[in-house]
């Protein structure tokens, strides 16, 4: 089909962009009207963008992101959780937290920091989980889960900076002698993690957030760890551990499609109990053992004027 332009001449009717990324065509004469239409919906190519693409940095430490071709990305920061505390009555670690910002702008060909935070240490008091961040602290971050104050305390959950995101649960104090608080689980894109329980089921996550591990109390009773998020976007909520001896539903449940909580039972000490990425470790009562959290993650999408958190086009793609 044709279209008659002002002054009769015939013209070849234009064919619609897929996409707004260099490799996309888009022949035929167009209107202006038509031109600021697909303009104003983000389907006109601009030349200079990269295709889609996406790097993710899922084991701690630090590393240098090299910027493909385009203008801004967008990243998802997640802490890593806290560990638990050793003792006859020891608290459970809290969990990490979760911050995205959009559209950060960005140089092709520049290199840029990323930081997986580490997962916190067992001890006689739990140690506090690394922040997990791109740039710096004040771009975006998602926070490690804090150190308990006291051997018996659980720790608070990790906070986040961006355009959102949500804190992480808090680490479950000790409900008495011989027993153990349940982990804090991983904050989530629009909400908070789980707190774990103290004699108590965890709490359940809100926003895609994960749940808090439960803890059944009583002599030498081990506690549930906290459940962690994903790096795929806002999914659905981790469910709480329930107040339990059985393993698995003492666990507290992973958000937007994260792992849920790692049992204790049989894990020597030290061993890694809060899930990835971002769940706090539950406690063990009455024994001289103690647990790590959950490792953090980075995930950096582009373009971050198309692909952007909490769930646009955040899929593995």
């Amino acid at each position: 089909m044709t279209k008659r332009y002002l002054g009769n001449i015939i013209t070849q009717n234009p064919t619609a962009p897929a996409d707004n990324f260099e490799t996309t065509s888009a022949p035929g004469v167009w209107s202006l009207a038509e031109a600021l239409a697909y303009k104003k919906a983000n389907l006109w190519p601009t030349a200079g963008n990269a295709a889609p693409g996406q790097q993710a940095y899922t084991s701690a430490g630090t590393y240098s992101f090299t910027a493909p071709g385009t203008s801004s990305v967008s990243v998802v920061c997640i802490g890593s959780g806290a560990g638990s505390s050793i003792g006859a009555g020891a608290g459970g670690g809290a969990g990490g937290g979760l911050g995205y910002k959009n559209d950060i702008s960005v140089t092709g060909g520049n290199t840029y920091t990323v930081v997986v935070g580490a997962r916190g240490a067992n001890g006689n008091v739990g140690g506090a989980g690394g922040d997990s961040y791109f740039v710096d602290t004040s771009t975006v971050k998602g926070g490690g889960g804090q150190a308990p104050g006291s051997q018996s305390q659980g720790g608070a959950g990790g906070t986040y900076t961006g355009d959102g995101g949500g804190n992480g649960g808090n680490g479950g104090n000790s409900p008495g002698s011989n027993a153990g608080g349940g982990g804090g689980g991983a904050g989530g894109y629009a909400g908070n993690g789980g707190n774990g329980g103290s004699n108590s089921a965890g709490a359940n996550g809100s926003g895609g957030a994960a749940g808090g591990g439960g803890s059944p109390g009583g002599g030498n009773q081990t506690s549930g760890s906290g459940g962690g998020v994903g790096i795929l976007g806002q999914g659905s909520n981790g469910s709480g551990g329930q107040y339990s001896n059985d393993e698995t539903d003492k666990q507290g449940g992973g958000g937007s499609g994260g792992d849920n909580g790692i049992s204790i039972a049989g894990l020597s000490d030290g061993g890694n109990a809060g899930a990835n990425y971002g769940g706090g470790a539950g406690a063990q009562g009455g024994s001289g053992f103690s647990y790590k959290g959950g490792v953090g993650a980075v995930r950096i999408l582009w373009p971050g004027n198309d692909r952007q958190f909490p769930s646009t086009r955040t899929a593995d793609e």
